[in-house]
């Protein structure tokens, strides 16, 4: 019946709200929708919209327009419904926000939640983009060529680590972001990573719940994603380098294939075809045709 009540709650928000277009004011609800709608989420502090909120928009005909209030402006309002799932989050909330990532951010994630300015989450209500400078006026129209994620490709993942949080559910999430980041311009790919590391580090915090003999394997799992991190972003040779520092005789079973896809993939991109050949037998064809696209991000 909860979840019953809940879907018909959504459907509402999802029929009523996208016509008259005013901003949701709870947070929670914003998330349940974007998971269902597969977007991110736009969020910004209540006191933000307390004064004129001046952004631009960019128009068919190539011409950049000034909008004076972000909060009053009837035109822009739907733009923002169709790709994100906007909400203004009351002051009172921030206390209870701010102690779920104290400690556990780093200092330009921290100042971003604290501006008064737009920001890109996911349905976890971790945020996306961190660059940006605060003190020019943001482009509505980049904001969404940037961020308007389409978060369907990593779906499953999203709803396996709100379902049960875990070592397996947050690792799982943070290597699909880490494919997401692929399929993104290399700007945006940076932001995706950082994303997919606040995951990557809960993975690592919940390795000491698992069993004493699992642990080394996941560890190991943990740094071995990081350094695919690094060859999206074009650092090869580091790659070997940490690799060629673990002793083959103490890479545990079950990543063994993952070891394998990265030293595959580092001799490609450093065109390396000898040394990549002794690896590619040890290589599923799912993994070959991720190879090939790190390669491609490579060129």
């Amino acid at each position: 019946m909860k979840k019953l009540i809940i879907v018909a709650l959504l459907f509402f928000f999802t029929v009523n709200l996208s016509n008259a277009q005013p901003w949701m004011t709870n947070l929670d609800i914003a998330k349940s929708l974007a998971t269902v709608q597969n977007k991110m989420v736009l969020m910004v502090w209540e006191e933000t919209t307390k004064y004129p909120y001046p952004v631009l928009v960019n128009t068919d005909d190539g011409k950049t327009i000034f909008i004076e209030n972000l909060f009053e402006d009837e035109t822009v309002s739907p733009l923002i419904w169709e790709y994100f799932v906007p909400v203004i989050v009351n002051e009172n909330k921030y206390a209870d926000l701010y102690m779920q990532i104290n400690g556990k951010r780093t200092q330009a994630y921290i100042d971003k939640f604290n501006e008064d300015s737009i920001k890109i989450m996911d349905v976890n209500g971790n945020i996306l983009n961190l660059s940006g400078d605060p003190n020019n006026y943001e482009n509505i129209s980049q904001l969404i060529e940037n961020y308007a994620l389409n978060t369907e490709f990593i779906a499953p993942e999203l709803k396996g680590y709100k379902n049960k949080k875990d070592f397996y559910s947050a690792y799982y999430l943070a290597s699909k972001y880490v494919d997401f980041s692929m399929y993104m311009k290399a700007d945006i790919r940076e932001e995706l990573l950082k994303l997919g590391n606040i995951y990557l580090d809960e993975a690592s915090e919940f390795i000491s719940t698992n069993p004493v003999e699992e642990q080394l394997t996941l560890s190991q799992r943990v740094e071995l994603l990081k350094m695919q991190q690094l060859l999206i972003t074009k650092s090869p040779k580091k790659v070997l380098r940490k690799l060629k520092r673990i002793d083959a005789e103490d890479i545990e079973t079950n990543n063994k294939a993952f070891v394998a896809f990265l030293y595959y993939t580092a001799y490609k991109v450093l065109n390396d075809e000898t040394n990549a050949a002794l690896w590619k037998s040890q290589i599923s064809s799912v993994n070959l045709k991720k190879a090939q696209m790190i390669i491609n991000l490579n060129s």
